[in-house]
């Protein structure tokens, strides 16, 4: 899908599904799948190819947020699913055919801004989390201006833009804020949907791209979308202070060097069980490394029925390998090898 295509579909259509492969009259194999929407972008580009190079498959994925997927993965109503947020112990525990999560890529969380005239802005990590305990409520805060000389800031208020349905991006989000700042910590704490200051300023939008065109239909804006949809869609983010003190843009490289923090539990596990391939890079190292950044799983059922599972990991072992080239192009993080090589371990026990 190219980029332009995108930016009519992101902004246009929230919460559609995507549907490719084969014709209907030809389908073999159908796979239905749903949740996050943070993925979404190179998930529609990786179906559309795989599908299209396996005869006979039909993949629907409908990005409706991380919540509703795992819900829908509980529930039995999909063949697989996808989620930011993974899955705790207590979610997995109600699934009875077992699952197996699969961190199949990972991006970065980034604040973008609607300001007439910035096009560059530094926010400061002691003044973001701020911004969304709705303590610094001015875009011409003495915190902010002094973080951005020679630039002029508007006396105008800050609208706060956040998620209105159960966002595994607003996990992530949040679970990063309530690390590097007790205020937000103790006033809102991290969930897939917490409870945002109920004040006018603060307005609710769903998804990545119901979040990204808000934003840019609202002068005077501030919201969190995967970088994915900040670049394909062309809007304008604000470079964040990371743990060692600098300002840093997100992208390739910074995304990178921020994985680089992400640690998997040693290999204790016996042979039988799944590999626990959950990691969480809340305040990432390193002097480039940006300071939100996040793997996104694909949830599959540890028992299918023989034909999907099949296909789920054909389709896993494409992601790991010539999926990955997509991901610079569309705002995503290429897997570190060792994760790859773990990836492929676990998928096989999808059976």
């Amino acid at each position: 899908m190219s980029s332009s295509i995108f930016r009519s579909f992101a902004i246009a259509t929230v919460g559609a599904s995507l549907v490719i492969g084969s014709s209907l009259a030809n389908a073999d194999t159908k796979l239905i799948g749903s949740g996050a929407s943070f993925p979404f972008p190179i998930y529609s580009k990786w179906f559309k190819d795989f599908s299209q190079a396996s005869d006979g498959v039909r993949v629907d994925y409908q990005a409706k947020g991380s919540g509703a997927g795992i819900q829908d993965l509980v529930n039995g109503t999909v063949d697989f699913a996808a989620s930011d947020a993974a899955m705790n112990a207590e979610e997995m525990g109600k699934v009875d055919k077992g699952v197996v999560l699969l961190p199949l890529t990972a991006g970065e969380v980034v604040l973008a801004y609607n300001l007439d005239g910035v096009d560059e802005l530094n926010l400061p990590r002691d003044v973001y989390p701020q911004i969304f305990t709705g303590e610094i409520t001015q875009w011409n805060d003495e915190a902010i201006v002094a973080a951005n000389p020679g630039v002029e800031l508007p006396d105008e208020q800050i609208t706060v833009v956040v998620r209105s349905d159960s966002s595994g991006t607003t996990h992530v989000f949040t679970g990063h804020l309530s690390e590097i700042n007790e205020s937000f910590n103790s006033a809102i704490g991290q969930g897939k949907s917490p409870q945002w200051p109920q004040t006018q300023s603060f307005i609710k939008a769903p998804k990545n791209d119901g979040i990204t065109a808000t934003i840019k239909q609202t002068p005077g804006a501030i919201g969190y979308i995967e970088y994915g949809y900040a670049k394909l869609t062309g809007a304008t983010t604000a470079r964040l202070e990371n743990a060692a003190g600098n300002f840093v843009s997100a992208g390739a490289e910074a995304g990178a060097a921020a994985l680089a923090s992400a640690e998997f539990s040693d290999s204790t596990l016996p042979e039988s069980e799944v590999p626990d391939l959950i990691s969480w890079i809340y305040d990432p190292a390193g002097e480039e490394a940006y300071p939100i950044a996040s793997f996104t799983w694909l949830l599959a059922y540890q028992e299918q029925e023989d034909e999907k599972a099949a296909v789920i990991r054909d389709f896993v072992e494409y992601a790991i390998t010539e999926g990955q080239k997509s991901s610079d192009e569309l705002g995503y993080i290429p897997l570190p090898e060792n994760v790859v090589e773990r990836v492929r371990e676990a998928a096989t026990f999808i059976q």
